[in-house]
């Protein structure tokens, strides 16, 4: 809870969403790394986390939720402008469930 305390005091970008070099920032002000080291910490946690689900392995973080990679199946799909049928390839897409404790903090 000490770093939402820092972020609610901290400026959003402007869409209103926290950033990798906010994140960066945290760990440089809360674990005294150099700036450098602390971009290359959040660099590093994200790329682990992009690589585990391209070699299909499920991402579990507690407390926050999983990320998994789900295969979507071919299916048509229609041009709404012009009404023309239009296949849609498989794909595979990522998914998020959240758990069971953050969806308690967020309704508290």
């Amino acid at each position: 809870m000490e770093a939402n305390k820092v972020l609610l005091g901290s400026e959003l970008d402007a869409a209103g969403a926290l950033t990798k070099a906010q994140l960066a920032d945290l760990l440089f002000d809360q674990l005294s790394v150099s700036k450098r080291e602390a971009k290359e910490m959040v660099d590093a946690y994200f790329d682990l986390i992009a690589n585990s689900l391209v070699e299909g392995e499920e991402v579990k973080l507690s407390g926050f939720g999983n990320f998994q990679i789900r295969t979507k199946a071919p299916r048509p799909g229609r041009n709404p402008r012009t009404g023309e049928l239009i296949p849609i390839d498989a794909r595979r897409v990522v998914t998020f469930h959240a758990s069971t404790k953050l969806k308690e903090q967020i309704q508290a």
